[in-house]
């Protein structure tokens, strides 16, 4: 009778032994079970369907994208050399684009690299929108206020505006450059 319950309690102590330490032979069998549908996921995957001339024209066309812009990458380094001159009126020229194509650009390019920088970076920028607009609408009343005519300078301001008797400066359509011409006028009085 002890040897029976004896047996019983080593039973009882595996199973419960059991619920804490998994059967190595089992976990084993279920690791290979899901190597197994990982591999066949995967073959199903990339297993190449007949297809006509025109979608293989279109996948050689999406795999440009990175050896065109890697090439003339390193293009645009010989052409800075070969011709400096040429080289620098272009970047001259880039430097004109504005920074919101920049950005569309970037964005572009973040996109079909893989849309988890597009992703991050829209994330950074929720909640900005109302501070953004206001920016933009200053900067826009800034812009056509530079395209307004002038207001006629007094004659209080221009011979305020002319040292010694000098001629008075045409007055621009830019602000600032009038406060500055000012500061410039009351500093050389002021001597």
């Amino acid at each position: 009778m002890g040897l029976i319950q004896w047996l019983g309690a080593a039973s009882g102590a595996r199973a419960l032994a059991q619920t804490f330490v998994a059967d190595r032979t089992e976990g084993q069998a279920q690791d290979h079970a899901k190597r197994l549908a990982a591999i066949d996921a995967l073959g199903r995957e990339f297993a190449r369907k007949r297809r006509g001339g025109f979608d293989d024209f279109v996948d050689g066309l999406n795999r440009l994208p990175r050896p065109v812009m890697a090439l003339s990458t390193i293009g645009f380094m010989g052409f800075s050399m070969v011709d400096p001159v040429a080289f620098g009126g272009r970047m001259e020229g880039l430097s004109l684009v504005p920074g919101e194509l920049w950005w569309l650009l970037g964005a572009i390019v973040s996109f079909y690299f893989g849309g988890r920088e597009l992703h991050h970076f829209r994330g950074l920028r929720q909640g900005a929108g109302v501070a953004d607009v206001a920016r933009a609408v200053d900067n826009i009343a800034q812009i056509r206020a530079l395209d307004a005519p002038t207001a006629p300078v007094s004659d209080a301001e221009a011979s305020a505006s002319t040292p010694h008797g000098s001629k008075a400066p045409t007055p621009s359509a830019n602000a600032a450059i009038n406060d500055w011409r000012r500061e410039m006028a009351r500093d050389t009085e002021a001597r």
